[in-house]
């Protein structure tokens, strides 16, 4: 079963979600301070957290900071409805997803099976761990760069394994997939996410900045992924598919 964990000071919401999730087949532990979260990671491997902004004591983007500097877990923040800087600071902190408060919990389950399926975390019936050959390999190569999409691996020109959160990998693959085709916001997050825009969403402008900073040769001046003026970004490299 897939374990997720609770960070919120709120016991009700957590008392909530702890039912809701139990019924739709997860293990669910709670955390209310940074502390707890730490022991709670320790007493079990969690495969996801929901990570509220305002805690007490170390906040929701410290943690989250911590917990993307230690971990590969994906995230998903709760902030205050109406916080689009809060939203975009989770999401530069490393952040998969965020949603607002007040939230549908039926909202909450598709970007919790959402973030699972892109972070490949979501668990299996087979009752044996699936071997290589059982897998397709697919490797798109570009400007020196290697994408292992089966197992979600970025390789560097020098031959270094890159740091990618799912959300990178997903929206550098929608770049992929598309070469040299201009790209509008709404087309990538539909492409990256699944989902569309708010009219105040930044988040692929967020993400964008992020694939730069670890991939270009100057973020400031980006050769891979290109600004268009009023159309969007555009990958401006051949890839190759083997």
């Amino acid at each position: 079963m897939t374990h997720v964990l609770i960070v919120d000071d709120d016991p009700e919401i957590c008392a909530l979600l702890t039912q809701f999730l139990t019924g739709q087949g997860y293990t669910v532990a709670t955390a209310g301070d940074g502390d707890t979260m730490r022991q709670a990671l320790v007493n079990e491997a969690a495969d996801l957290v929901i990570l509220d902004l305002m805690l007490p004591g170390e906040d929701g983007l410290s943690l989250c900071r911590h917990l993307r500097a230690t971990t590969s877990l994906p995230i998903i923040m709760l902030t205050a409805m109406g916080s689009e800087t809060d939203r975009v600071v989770g999401l530069e902190m490393g952040a998969d997803d965020y949603l607002a408060k007040p939230f549908s919990t039926r909202e909450l389950l598709a970007r919790i099976r959402a973030v699972l399926r892109r972070a490949g975390q979501m668990m299996q019936s087979a009752p044996r761990e699936p071997t290589p050959a059982d897998e397709p390999v697919e490797i798109l190569e570009f400007s020196g760069w290697h994408l292992d999409v089966s197992r979600r691996r970025l390789t560097s020109p020098d031959g270094v394994l890159a740091e990618i959160t799912s959300g990178e990998f997903d929206l550098l693959l929608a770049f992929l997939r598309h070469p040299h085709q201009v790209l509008s916001r709404d087309q990538l997050l539909d492409l990256a996410r699944g989902r569309v825009s708010g009219p105040f969403d930044r988040t692929i402008d967020v993400q964008v900045g992020r694939l730069r900073r670890k991939m270009e040769t100057d973020p400031k001046t980006p050769e891979l992924f290109k600004t268009v003026r009023g159309g969007g970004y555009v990958l401006t490299v051949d890839v190759k598919y083997s």
